[in-house]
This record gives structure tokens, sequence and C-alpha cells, in this order.
């Protein structure tokens, strides 16, 4: 009788919680101050927090690969804040990279949209400005149109890669990288595991930065510093994201200035 009394007892306190009979000021104060209900079937005792159901994504957010219906390849990001960053080839050779595409997107209920895109595109056409509206399914696929204001749409499909589960590895990532420009002037970066980074060109342009972890996904943050000189950028720092491809060793950086008026971008493939 005694155990049994004590169950109900505590039944009805967890009961009159959930009422709002104990005065707690809130909820989430109840639970704070450990005077969260439990349930009052088999037993009393604490949940286990990793027995919990899990949050799923709700958003276009991820690492995603795919091409373009004119035969770009496409790899990229969408991070957790919306900013997306999705790095295009040109027509049929994903070796040389194209440009960019980058702006803040909204996410909701599987639709995706966003007002304020534009195309870094390395290969004559400048920058551009656009809209990206599309279609997710969170962790499976992210699909779009972006609607350029003086030319042609560009669609594109992707799926999502499950390596931006992964916590940035700068040790993974350190060691010497090789690109070819649009101009086919060579570029070569070197990072080491601390996280810093030098490079130059073959024109004479010079950069060095800083890389870190994005505090979400398997993302980088990266801040570049422009030599002056050759460099076509002067001296602006310019600040950005990367992410390293560990099945084809590639490593792809973008960094813009504050009004997205000046670019950094890099590919280049691990020697």
């Amino acid at each position: 009788m005694h155990m049994i009394g004590t169950h109900v007892l505590r039944c009805l306190l967890a009961l009159g919680l959930m009422s709002g009979l104990v005065a707690c000021g809130s909820f989430a104060n109840c639970f704070n101050s450990g005077f969260a209900p439990a349930a009052c079937g088999g037993g009393y005792g604490e949940s286990n927090p990793s027995s919990l159901p899990q949050p799923t994504p709700t958003s276009a957010e991820g690492r995603w690969t795919g091409t373009t219906h004119t035969g770009r390849a496409i790899a990229g990001l969408v991070l957790d804040d919306g900013s997306y960053w999705l790095f295009y080839s040109a027509k049929n050779n994903p070796n040389i990279l194209a440009g960019l595409i980058q702006g803040t997107g909204t996410s909701h209920s599987g639709s995706f949209g966003s007002s304020n895109t534009r195309d870094f595109n390395v290969q004559g056409a400048g920058i551009r400005a656009a809209t990206i509206r599309g279609s997710y399914v969170p962790s499976k696929s992210f699909h779009g149109t972006i609607a350029y204001i003086t030319s042609s749409p560009e669609s594109f499909t992707s799926t999502y890669n499950a390596d931006y589960e992964s916590t940035p590895n700068l040790n993974l990532i350190a060691g010497t990288y090789a690109g070819l420009r649009s101009d086919n002037h060579t570029v070569t970066v070197t990072v080491d595991a601390a996280g810093m980074l030098s490079g130059h060109s073959s024109d004479g342009c010079t950069v060095t930065g800083t890389l870190s972890p994005h505090p979400k996904g398997n993302a980088i943050q990266i801040s570049v510093i422009f030599g002056g000189g050759a460099c076509r950028q002067g001296t602006e720092t310019l600040t950005g994201v990367a992410f390293y491809d560990a099945a084809t060793n590639r490593l792809y950086s973008a960094a813009l200035n504050n009004a997205r008026t000046t670019s950094f971008l890099f590919l280049g493939t691990k020697r």
C-alpha cells in the first residue's frame, strides 16, 4: 500500500505540473528546476536523453552535389543561417570552376526562395543579380531554378551529401592545393593544421588568411587578405566559406566583401 500510494502521489504531482497547479512561472522553469513530469504507466524514473526522439532537419540546410540542365556540375552548401554557396563548373567540364551562386534564402514546408541571389561568374559574365525558387526534401534532395534579370534561367537538381554531418577537421584539410583560374593562371594555396592559409598565383598575386570550423555542419569559415600589387582585389579583406571533398581531395573556397562586389573563388586539388 505504501508503494502504491507513493506512486499515485507522484502521478498527481506530474499531472498538477502539466495543468499548471504547481507554480513555477513557466513549464521551462519547472523543467530547469528538476520538476519535469514523469509518465504514470509502469513506474517512476528519469528519462534517458539518448532514447528520446532526435530533431530532424526541416530546411534545405546541408551539403549538395548535382548538375544543371546545361551540363554544369554543382557542389555547395546551404548553412543553418539560410546562406547558400553553390559552386558551378564550366559546361561539361567538372574540373574547371566557372562561378559561384550566393545569397540568403528561406526554407518553408519544402519550398525554398531567395530574392538576393548573385552569380559570381569567372568566365566573362561578371556579377549578375538573380532570384532562386526551388523545392527540397530535408537531407535528401534540393532542386531549384535561378532566374536572371538579363539572361535565360538555369535550373539544377542535387542530392544530399551526408559528409555535411561530419565534424570539420583541419588536420584532414591541411595540405597544398593547386588550381587553374579562368585566365589560365595557376593558383597554389597551402593550409596548415592550425588553419593558417597562404597562397599565390602565377601572375604574382599573393593572399593570406585563416580557416576555422563553422559552428554547425561540416563547413569552414574563411577570411582572406590580398597582398595588393598584381591582385585585382587590391588589399581587401574578404570572408566566406570553404569545404573539403575527401572523395576527390578538392578544396572549395569562396570569400566576398560586405557589399558583394568583390570575390575570391578557389577550387584546388591536394597535391
